[in-house]
C-alpha cells in the first residue's frame, strides 16, 4: 500500500482526484489508509496506467518536469536496435539524461560484475522509495524483456532504511536486496551484457499495449542459467552440489531451479553428470592418477559405480578410454 499511497501523492502534487484511478483498481479508501493492507499485481498494473495517463506523467511525479505518456516506450525504442544488452543498457542511461538530470544512471563493470546505478541530483522528497524502485525495475524489466531473459541480480541496494514493507522486494527482484547502502544499484554476472538483444520493432509495438507487468512481474526464462548452474558445479569453492545448495548460490528457489531447467531441456543431474563426465575425461587423458582417486576427484566414493556411469557416458571403461588415448599418443 506504500507505493499506492506513493501514486495518490502524484495526484495531490497535480491537483487532480484520485477516485477514479482507485475505484479501477478496486483499491478502497479503508485500504489505503491502512498499512498492513495489499494488493495483487493486476490492481497496482490497473492503478499505474491509469494514473501515468490521467496526470500525462508516466514517472508519476517523482521529478522537476513531466515525463508524458509514451516517454518509456521512446527509451525503449532508443535501445532496441542495439546488439547486445550492454550497449543497450549504455543507451539507456544516456537517453534517460535527455529526459530528466534529476537522477541519473549508469553502467559499471568490475570484474566479474555489472552494475547499474542511479546517482540522485534532485530532493525526491516522500516518493523517493518508489522513484527510485520503479527507476531500477523499469531497466530492469526492459533489459529481461529485450534478450528474452531473466536477469538474475546479485544484489539490489537503496540508499534508506530497511521499510516496513520489505517483504514485497523479493517479490520484485531475483536476488537479495540491502538497504541503507549509499546509493540505488543492482548488480548482475558481467557475462549477461554479452546476451544478443532478441526483439524487433513489431515485438516492441506489441510490448508497449501492455508493459507494465515487466515492471510488477518477476521474468522467468534466463538463458544463461545452465551456464551458471555449470560454472556453479565446477566450482571447487562451491559449498555443495545439491539442489539447496546451488539453487541457494544462484539467488533462486529450488521449485524454480528445476522448473527453469526443465524450460531448457535438461535438469540438474544431467549438468551434474555434463561436469563429472568432463572432469573425467580431462583427469584420464592428461595424467596417471589411479582410477579411483578419478572417481573421488569427481564425486564418486565407489570406484565401481564410477567405471558403469563413465561406460554409460562413452561406451568404454575408464582404463580401456585411458589405454587408447596412450595408444593414440605413441
Amino acid at each position: 500500500m506504500a507505493f499506492v499511497r506513493a501514486i495518490v501523492l502524484a495526484y495531490e502534487k497535480y491537483g487532480v482526484d484520485p477516485h477514479d484511478a482507485l475505484r479501477k483498481a478496486e483499491i478502497t479508501r479503508a485500504q489505503l489508509g491502512r498499512v498492513s493492507a495489499r494488493i495483487n499485481a493486476g490492481q497496482f498494473e490497473t492503478l499505474s496506467a491509469t494514473a501515468m495517463q490521467e496526470l500525462d506523467d508516466e514517472a508519476l511525479g517523482w521529478f522537476t518536469r513531466r515525463l508524458p505518456w509514451g516517454t518509456y516506450g521512446m527509451l525503449c525504442r532508443a535501445s532496441l536496435s542495439s546488439p547486445t544488452l550492454g550497449i543497450a543498457l549504455q543507451r539507456w542511461c544516456r537517453h534517460h539524461r535527455l529526459l530528466t538530470e534529476d537522477v541519473l544512471l549508469s553502467l559499471e563493470v568490475e570484474g566479474a560484475t555489472a552494475r547499474l546505478v542511479i546517482e540522485e541530483r534532485h530532493e525526491l522528497g516522500a516518493m523517493r522509495e518508489f522513484c527510485l524502485l520503479s527507476s531500477l525495475r523499469y531497466v530492469h524489466g526492459y533489459a529481461c524483456w529485450l534478450v528474452n531473459s531473466q536477469l538474475p541480480l546479485r544484489e539490489v541496494t537503496f540508499p534508506f532504511a530497511t521499510p516496513a514493507h520489505q517483504s514485497v522486494y523479493p517479490l520484485l527482484f531475483p536476488g537479495p536486496v540491502r538497504f541503507s547502502a549509499t546509493r540505488a544499484s543492482m548488480s548482475f554476472d558481467v557475462g549477461y551484457l554479452e546476451l544478443a538483444a532478441k526483439r524487433d520493432e513489431q515485438a516492441l509495438r506489441a510490448m508497449l499495449k501492455r508493459a507494465l507487468p515487466l515492471t510488477v512481474r518477476q521474468y522467468r526464462r534466463d538463458r544463461r542459467l545452465v551456464e551458471r548452474v555449470r560454472s556453479q558445479l565446477s566450482d571447487p569453492r562451491a559449498s555443495g552440489t545439491t539442489a539447496q545448495h546451488v539453487a541457494s548460490a544462484l539467488h533462486v528457489s529450488v521449485r524454480s531451479l528445476h522448473r527453469q531447467l526443465a524450460l531448457e531441456g535438461t535438469s540438474l543431474q544431467n549438468l551434474k553428470d555434463d561436469v563429472r563426465r568432463r572432469h573425467a575425461l580431462e583427469l584420464l587423458g592428461r595424467s596417471s592418477v589411479p582410477i579411483k582417486h578419478v572417481a573421488l576427484d569427481v564425486g564418486y566414493a565407489d570406484e565401481k559405480i564410477f567405471s558403469r556411469a563413465f561406460k554409460q557416458w562413452t561406451g568404454e571403461s575408464p582404463s580401456e578410454y585411458r589405454q587408447r588415448l596412450q595408444r593414440a599418443g605413441e
